[in-house]
């Protein structure tokens, strides 16, 4: 894709962008700008605070931002000072408004976006912590910026909702945009007479939902948006009412970037007469036209509408779908992060809870002092020292999560004629987890199983040279002692969570167990043990994936794969790269 310079339509767009979003930051919602920082993202945030007017506030809202300095709460120097409860106002009641800037929002957590959204659609902050209660205005716009890679990096879909425009800046180069969109006296001169404009018109709405459910939006909001778009291009242009132009211009920046299917050109207004075999005479159709005039003439400027807005969407529209699909396909997934779990002392914080203090336990002393600070007033019974008392109720405690390092343990049938075949790709797949294992702490482990045991080819390691030593000559043939490999492998499994890791068995095979457990060559009793062996892999809670490796999905190994409680991935044409991806996407499940 070549960069767009400046001048061009893209960046034409921008420019409008960022007036729009000046004349009504709080109707529109705000712009998620996505691209790196550079001088295209420096140079288009300047221009639009530029735009907005001047008492606006404008404060940044870091991803990792607590509740009470989003929210507000207790102001605890000046509490401590009055021996009462003083309320402090957050960032959201502090931009009342005007703008709040999110860097790095694909990195806010749910619960922080959903306060964000929370105060978009009220208009208000709702505060309930502390013993405090109040209700604060906050009627603000977003600007928030999206530095993600794939489609798992992407900020939260409520917020991406709840703005109206989608601003790529990814192709726009490294060049510092230029001037040449509407300046500060025509957006405040608009920002002015926006209320003044008269609500939009019957075809005007119907074009527009019309239009957004073609490009295939699911939800009503960017309808809804677009029609506010409208309304400020409207006040821009010193219109006072909203006219097929500025419903086209809003089309195109508020729905055009959300579309997930190309619309039908081929649609034609005389759908409705289609089920009608013949055309009707001409007297005919006068006489209904003027018994239904108003009807009809609502139909023709709905029509008329739509046709002038799909004439405005971006004639590469099917190939910048294409192209972000491309972008924002999923990445890479991390193969290694283990289980989350809780610790009194490691891992991130998150905050604190009331309990006791025993032994290794960290007081998070000032929400303690928070906790206490209401009930001061019924505890001071008349005493002169001025003094906060603390009582065991008001503890908090801080708490952590870490997340434990994991080990991966493959699980290879190396029985058959097709053994080299399915222990080569197991090798490959082995050697891509280690070269991930120096950034996700993980480990990988091997087991083979064939004649009438198991044996464990490759003990848990991240040491990438020993594990080529280890894998470098893999025997292979014999039969198929299913029970004895999943036995191996659990006792494994098992072995590793003892020392604090999160387990993940893989099991490589065609699922045509003929070896019990007793090592005799029998059918029934094989495939009566393996089943014995996945239930009580399922019964010990180890998460597990079942590769189906035979020429065509068997019913035995689904069999098998329910009795483990694991993932079933029936793959014929096997390759390291299908069973990497299949393994980094359970991890992702947190399984």
């Amino acid at each position: 894709m070549t960069s767009a310079e400046p001048g061009s339509p893209a960046w034409t767009d921008a420019y409008l962008v960022a007036a729009l979003f000046a004349i009504d930051p709080t109707g529109l919602g705000g712009v998620v700008v996505r691209g790196p920082p550079g001088p295209a993202r420096d140079g288009w945030t300047s221009m639009a605070r530029s735009l907005l007017a001047p008492d606006a506030p404008v404060r940044r809202i870091p991803a990792n931002i607590g509740d009470d300095r989003l929210l507000g709460g207790l102001d605890l120097a000046a509490s401590l000072a009055a021996r009462k409860p003083i309320v402090q106002r957050g960032v959201l009641a502090e931009s009342d408004g005007g703008v709040v800037i999110l860097p790095m929002a694909e990195r806010i957590d749910a619960a922080t976006a959903a306060k964000i959204c929370a105060a978009l659609d009220q208009g208000e902050v709702a505060l309930e912590r502390d013993g405090l209660a109040s209700r604060q205005s906050a009627r603000f716009g977003v600007i928030a910026f999206d530095e993600g890679l794939g489609a798992d990096e992407q900020p939260p879909a409520a917020l991406l909702d709840r703005v109206a425009f989608h601003l790529d800046l990814a192709a726009f180069g490294c060049r510092e945009p230029l001037s040449q969109g509407p300046g500060p006296r025509e957006v405040e001169q608009a920002r002015c007479c926006v209320d003044q404009v008269a609500p939009a018109e019957t075809p005007i709405i119907e074009a527009l939902c019309a239009i957004s459910q073609r490009l295939g939006v699911e939800s009503a909001r960017p309808a809804l948006l677009a029609l506010r778009a409208a309304r400020a291009h409207a006040a821009l242009q010193g219109r006072r009412e909203i006219i097929a132009e500025d419903a086209a211009a809003a089309a195109r920046l508020v729905l055009g970037p959300r579309a997930s299917t190309c619309p039908d050109e081929t649609q034609e207004s005389a759908e409705p007469r289609a089920v009608d075999e013949a055309v009707p005479p001409a007297d005919t159709e006068l006489e209904s036209r003027s018994e239904q005039p108003e009807e009809a003439k609502a139909q023709d400027g709905t029509e008329m509408v739509i046709a002038a807005i799909q004439a405005a969407l971006p004639d590469d529209l099917i190939s910048r779908m294409a192209m972000d699909r491309q972008v924002r396909a999923p990445a890479a997934r991390a193969v290694g992060a283990g289980d989350r779990s809780t610790s009194a002392s490691r891992g991130r914080p998150v905050g604190s809870r009331s309990g006791p203090l025993r032994a290794g336990a960290r007081l998070n002393l000032i929400d303690t002092l928070r906790a206490a600070l209401p009930w001061q007033a019924l505890r001071d019974r008349g005493s002169a020292e001025r003094r906060i008392e603390v009582r065991a109720s008001d503890f908090r405690i801080r708490r952590y999560v870490q997340r434990r390092n994991s080990t991966t343990i493959f699980v290879v049938d190396a029985s058959g004629s097709t053994a080299f075949q399915r222990l080569a790709e197991a090798k490959g797949a082995v050697e891509l987890l280690l070269a991930k294992a120096y950034v996700t702490r993980s480990h990988v482990a091997l087991i083979s199983f064939r004649g009438a045991c198991a044996e464990t080819l490759l003990p848990p390691t991240r040491s990438l040279a020993r594990a080529k030593a280890r894998l470098a000559d893999l025997p292979g043939g014999g039969g198929t002692p299913m029970a004895a490999g999943m036995d191996s492998a659990l006792t494994l499994a098992l072995a590793e969570r003892a020392r604090g890791r999160s387990p993940l068995m893989v099991l490589l095979t065609d699922g045509r167990a003929n070896i019990g457990r007793d090592g005799a060559p029998s059918r029934a009793s094989a495939e009566s043990d393996a089943v014995a062996s996945a239930r009580q892999i399922q019964e010990a809670g180890i998460a597990a994936v079942f590769v189906d490796t035979s020429p065509r999905p068997a019913p035995d190994a689904d069999r098998f794969a329910r009795a483990m409680g694991a993932t079933y991935a029936p793959l014929p044409y096997l390759d390291a790269a299908a069973v990497l991806e299949v393994v980094g996407e359970q991890r992702a499940l947190g399984r």
